[in-house]
Protein backbone atom coordinates (compact mmCIF):
# COMPACT_ATOMS: atom_id res chain seq x y z
CA UNK A 1 0.00 0.00 0.00
CA UNK A 2 1.31 3.48 -0.71
CA UNK A 3 0.03 6.69 1.03
CA UNK A 4 0.61 10.37 0.06
CA UNK A 5 1.74 12.74 1.57
CA UNK A 6 4.58 11.13 2.82
CA UNK A 7 4.71 10.83 6.99
CA UNK A 8 7.16 14.26 7.01
CA UNK A 9 5.09 16.31 5.35
CA UNK A 10 2.09 18.56 7.13
CA UNK A 11 -0.74 17.12 5.79
CA UNK A 12 -2.98 20.28 6.11
CA UNK A 13 -2.03 20.99 2.65
CA UNK A 14 -3.27 17.57 0.94
CA UNK A 15 -6.00 15.81 0.23
CA UNK A 16 -5.47 12.41 0.05
CA UNK A 17 -8.88 10.21 -1.84
CA UNK A 18 -8.91 6.01 -1.42
CA UNK A 19 -9.77 4.45 -4.66
CA UNK A 20 -8.62 3.16 -8.05
CA UNK A 21 -7.54 6.29 -10.00
CA UNK A 22 -8.90 4.76 -13.35
CA UNK A 23 -12.42 4.53 -11.94
CA UNK A 24 -14.50 7.71 -12.62
CA UNK A 25 -16.00 7.97 -9.25
CA UNK A 26 -13.00 8.35 -7.48
CA UNK A 27 -12.24 11.17 -9.68
CA UNK A 28 -15.38 12.70 -8.85
CA UNK A 29 -14.70 12.35 -5.02
CA UNK A 30 -10.90 13.78 -5.59
CA UNK A 31 -12.21 17.07 -7.34
CA UNK A 32 -15.32 17.42 -4.89
CA UNK A 33 -13.10 16.78 -1.72
CA UNK A 34 -10.38 18.84 -2.76
CA UNK A 35 -12.73 21.91 -3.67
CA UNK A 36 -14.63 21.32 -0.61
CA UNK A 37 -11.49 21.74 1.44
CA UNK A 38 -9.71 24.44 0.00
CA UNK A 39 -12.27 26.19 -2.37
CA UNK A 40 -10.87 25.22 -5.24
CA UNK A 41 -8.21 23.41 -7.28
CA UNK A 42 -5.02 25.40 -8.50
CA UNK A 43 -2.70 22.48 -9.52
CA UNK A 44 -3.41 18.54 -10.49
CA UNK A 45 -0.40 16.43 -10.82
CA UNK A 46 -1.34 13.77 -12.36
CA UNK A 47 1.50 11.11 -11.07
CA UNK A 48 -0.73 7.95 -11.33
CA UNK A 49 0.90 5.41 -13.29
CA UNK A 50 1.76 1.87 -13.88
CA UNK A 51 5.40 0.16 -15.51
CA UNK A 52 4.63 -3.12 -16.82
CA UNK A 53 8.44 -3.86 -18.77
CA UNK A 54 8.77 -6.69 -20.59
CA UNK A 55 9.12 -7.58 -24.24
CA UNK A 56 6.00 -5.80 -26.72
CA UNK A 57 4.77 -9.56 -27.92
CA UNK A 58 4.67 -10.57 -23.70
CA UNK A 59 2.32 -8.58 -22.74
CA UNK A 60 -0.98 -9.80 -22.27
CA UNK A 61 -4.72 -8.40 -22.40
CA UNK A 62 -4.47 -8.03 -18.66
CA UNK A 63 -1.51 -5.58 -18.84
CA UNK A 64 -2.87 -3.79 -21.70
CA UNK A 65 -6.24 -3.04 -19.44
CA UNK A 66 -3.63 -2.19 -15.93
CA UNK A 67 -1.53 0.06 -17.83
CA UNK A 68 -4.51 2.08 -19.74
CA UNK A 69 -6.74 1.87 -16.83
CA UNK A 70 -4.12 3.85 -14.71
CA UNK A 71 -2.35 5.76 -17.00
CA UNK A 72 -4.84 7.12 -19.73
CA UNK A 73 -8.27 6.21 -18.39
CA UNK A 74 -7.48 7.63 -14.75
CA UNK A 75 -5.82 10.66 -16.77
CA UNK A 76 -8.83 11.33 -18.50
CA UNK A 77 -11.13 11.58 -15.83
CA UNK A 78 -9.27 13.31 -13.27
CA UNK A 79 -8.12 15.73 -15.88
CA UNK A 80 -11.22 16.86 -17.24
CA UNK A 81 -13.17 17.45 -13.81
CA UNK A 82 -10.29 19.54 -12.83
CA UNK A 83 -10.02 21.56 -16.18
CA UNK A 84 -13.71 22.31 -15.88
CA UNK A 85 -13.43 23.69 -12.31
CA UNK A 86 -10.26 25.83 -12.93
CA UNK A 87 -11.96 27.34 -16.14
CA UNK A 88 -14.86 28.10 -13.64
CA UNK A 89 -12.71 30.12 -11.52
CA UNK A 90 -10.11 31.53 -14.05
CA UNK A 91 -6.97 29.51 -13.89
CA UNK A 92 -4.83 26.78 -12.75
CA UNK A 93 -2.35 24.03 -13.48
CA UNK A 94 -1.69 20.62 -14.78
CA UNK A 95 1.44 18.91 -14.35
CA UNK A 96 1.77 15.23 -16.47
CA UNK A 97 4.37 13.01 -15.47
CA UNK A 98 5.51 10.57 -18.14
CA UNK A 99 8.23 9.24 -18.19
CA UNK A 100 12.15 9.69 -20.27
CA UNK A 101 11.77 6.39 -21.98
CA UNK A 102 9.42 8.23 -24.54
CA UNK A 103 11.79 10.01 -26.11
CA UNK A 104 15.01 7.93 -24.99
CA UNK A 105 13.59 4.19 -25.54
CA UNK A 106 16.07 0.96 -24.30
CA UNK A 107 16.65 -2.10 -25.87
CA UNK A 108 17.69 -3.51 -22.34
CA UNK A 109 14.39 -1.83 -20.90
CA UNK A 110 11.50 -2.68 -23.31
CA UNK A 111 8.44 -0.50 -22.25
CA UNK A 112 6.08 -0.22 -25.28
CA UNK A 113 3.02 -0.14 -23.58
CA UNK A 114 4.35 2.55 -20.82
CA UNK A 115 6.47 3.93 -23.83
CA UNK A 116 2.95 4.65 -25.25
CA UNK A 117 0.29 5.57 -22.82
CA UNK A 118 3.16 8.16 -20.74
CA UNK A 119 3.56 9.21 -24.64
CA UNK A 120 -0.07 10.04 -24.72
CA UNK A 121 -0.21 11.92 -21.86
CA UNK A 122 2.85 14.01 -23.67
CA UNK A 123 0.47 14.55 -26.63
CA UNK A 124 -2.75 15.44 -24.50
CA UNK A 125 -0.53 17.77 -22.47
CA UNK A 126 0.50 19.34 -25.46
CA UNK A 127 -3.01 19.98 -27.05
CA UNK A 128 -4.26 20.69 -23.37
CA UNK A 129 -1.94 23.64 -23.27
CA UNK A 130 -3.01 25.04 -26.32
CA UNK A 131 -7.16 24.52 -25.72
CA UNK A 132 -7.01 26.31 -22.77
CA UNK A 133 -4.05 28.93 -22.54
CA UNK A 134 -7.01 31.54 -23.39
CA UNK A 135 -8.39 30.72 -20.38
CA UNK A 136 -5.93 30.81 -17.97
CA UNK A 137 -4.76 26.99 -17.14
CA UNK A 138 -1.55 25.70 -18.00
CA UNK A 139 -0.47 22.30 -19.09
CA UNK A 140 2.59 20.78 -19.18
CA UNK A 141 4.60 17.28 -18.69
CA UNK A 142 7.61 16.77 -17.22
CA UNK A 143 9.45 13.37 -17.87
CA UNK A 144 11.86 11.66 -15.61
CA UNK A 145 13.36 9.21 -14.93
CA UNK A 146 13.19 6.44 -12.09
CA UNK A 147 13.04 8.38 -8.82
CA UNK A 148 13.91 6.39 -5.51
CA UNK A 149 10.49 6.62 -3.73
CA UNK A 150 9.52 4.79 -0.29
CA UNK A 151 7.01 2.46 -1.77
CA UNK A 152 9.79 0.83 -4.17
CA UNK A 153 12.44 -2.12 -2.84
CA UNK A 154 15.60 0.23 -2.74
CA UNK A 155 17.11 -3.10 -4.66
CA UNK A 156 15.09 -2.72 -7.61
CA UNK A 157 16.99 0.57 -8.62
CA UNK A 158 20.24 -1.42 -8.89
CA UNK A 159 21.79 -0.81 -12.55
CA UNK A 160 19.41 1.89 -13.46
CA UNK A 161 21.71 4.99 -12.60
CA UNK A 162 23.15 4.40 -16.30
CA UNK A 163 19.83 5.44 -18.06
CA UNK A 164 20.34 8.68 -16.32
CA UNK A 165 22.33 12.15 -17.48
CA UNK A 166 23.76 12.35 -14.29
CA UNK A 167 24.92 8.53 -13.90
CA UNK A 168 22.35 8.21 -10.40
CA UNK A 169 18.95 7.26 -9.78
CA UNK A 170 16.68 10.32 -9.09
CA UNK A 171 15.60 11.34 -5.64
CA UNK A 172 12.36 13.00 -4.43
CA UNK A 173 14.07 16.03 -4.21
CA UNK A 174 15.72 15.99 -7.78
CA UNK A 175 11.77 17.05 -8.66
CA UNK A 176 9.64 17.97 -5.89
CA UNK A 177 8.03 21.22 -5.64
CA UNK A 178 8.07 23.50 -2.38
CA UNK A 179 4.55 24.25 -1.41
CA UNK A 180 5.57 27.83 -1.21
CA UNK A 181 6.96 28.02 -4.65
CA UNK A 182 3.48 26.15 -5.45
CA UNK A 183 1.38 29.11 -3.90
CA UNK A 184 3.30 31.50 -5.36
CA UNK A 185 2.74 30.24 -8.98
CA UNK A 186 -0.86 30.27 -9.03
Amino acid sequence: SRSFPPADRDESDYVAVAGDIADAQTARRAVDEARDRFGRIDTLINNAGIYIGKSFTEYTLDDYAAITAVNLTGFFHITQLAIADMVDRGGGHVVNVSTSLVDHADSTRPSALPALTKGGLVAASRSLAIEYASRGVRVNAVSLGVIKTPGHDPASYAGLEILHPLGRVGEITDVEIGRASCRERV
